[in-house]
This record gives structure tokens, sequence and C-alpha cells, in this order.
């Protein structure tokens, strides 16, 4: 990942029931600048950013564990899908250690940005975290690739768009999926920039995605491979 955190401080609500981990996601932020407020539980989540709003102070992002008391189910995935609900486009970074694609799909099938879906045991520098955490807060989708990868398995059959895109466009859209621009994923892939636009243009027309102005083509791609 590449980028960096806005200029302006966020105000994140962070929602992990690990103690030793909540207390370092907060020092982490804070260090940063940022206004950090760290809850428990999925039913604390609701109800600290449901008061926030009520006091027109919003969260600029939501960083929330899947499986939290008191079950530990999909407490934290449940609370993010009711937050996004009552506030359209209130931006959620799932930060867990389980890829959920049944729960993944859910997050995303409103269609909007500002989603992210991280992996804890895959962030190996926290600078990945930190880029991931701002690109959510304005407004961008990122998923950790092994995310995409097992998305992909639990959908792709079902659709025969996706079915007929060649190894390499699959390898370019599960990149657009990530949230890479196509002069990241030409570095990723060692391709010309020439090449990587050729292939997006190929899976817009697989995907049966007509150049229309009103609709964003890559999202919806995505949103395809997503089987959101």
């Amino acid at each position: 990942m590449t980028g960096a955190l806005p200029a302006r401080p966020l105000r994140v609500v962070v929602a992990e029931d690990s103690a030793i981990l909540r207390d370092g996601l907060v020092a982490l932020l804070t260090r940063r600048g940022h206004e950090v407020v760290a809850v428990a539980d999925g039913e604390a989540l609701v109800r600290e950013v449901t008061a926030r709003a009520a006091d027109g102070a919003l969260p600029d992002v939501v960083v929330a564990d899947i499986r939290m008391p008191p079950t530990f189910t999909d407490e934290g995935m449940r609370a993010a899908t009711t937050l996004r609900a009552a506030h359209p486009g209130l931006p959620v970074l799932v930060f867990s250690q389980y890829v959920e694609t049944r729960y993944a799909s859910q997050l995303l099938a409103g269609g909007a940005g500002g989603v992210g879906y991280l992996l804890k045991d895959r962030v190996a520098d926290v600078r990945d975290f930190l880029d991931g955490l701002a690109r959510v807060a304005d407004g961008q989708t990122v998923l950790d690739p092994e995310v995409v990868t097992q998305l992909m398995g639990a959908t792709a059959q079902g659709d025969a768009g996706l079915a007929r895109l060649t190894p390499r466009e699959r390898e370019v859209l599960g990149l657009m999926a990530e949230g890479r621009s196509n002069g990241a994923i030409a570095e990723q892939l060692f391709l010309s920039y020439g090449a990587v636009e050729k292939n997006v243009a190929q899976i817009f027309a697989k995907l049966g995605l007509e150049n229309d102005a009103a609709d964003h083509r890559r999202v919806l791609a995505v949103l395809r491979y997503l089987g959101a």
C-alpha cells in the first residue's frame, strides 16, 4: 500500500475486545494527533457512534473487529452494518484475524465506498494499517489480498462474465478490488500502463459494463467481482 494519513485529525472509534490490542491502537493513533475513543463490544460501538452522531460529531472512521463479546461470532460486523445503514457512507475498517466472506459481502453490499477489511496477522508494517485507515476515511475501498482471494472463490463460479476473464484479467480485477490505481497495478504486475488499461477495458467489456458516464464502471466491476 502507498499513501499517507490526511493532514486533518481524524475522529476514530475503535471496537476491539482485546485490551492489549485496543490500547495499542489507541496509543498508535493518538500519537499521530487523532481523537480516539475505544470500546470493547458491538453494542457499545453502536451506542458510542449513535451518541456522537446526535451531537453532530459522527466519527471519520470506525475500526471494528468481527468477533466480540458476548458470543464472539459476528457482533462487530453486525454493529458495523447497523451503523452503515443508519449513517450511509460511514467509513468502516474491519480489522480481524478471520476472513468471513459472508460478512465482507454484507458490508460491501451497499455499494458505497469507505470500506476496508484488513487481517491482523498480515499487517506487517504499521504504515500499512495507517495507510488503509486513511484511505477508508477518504471514501476508498481497501481489502487485504487474502480477503479478495477468498471472496473470489466464493462468488466467481456464479457469474458467467467473471468466468470469461483470463487469468491476467482476474489478477488485474483483484488488484482493482484492493483499491489500487492503474499505475499501482502496472507496478505490481510489472506491466506497462497501456497494458493495464487494455486489461481493464477487456474486463469492462466481458462484464457487459457499457461506457456510460452516469455509472462508475470500475466500482461496478469490483462489486461484481466481490459478489456484492
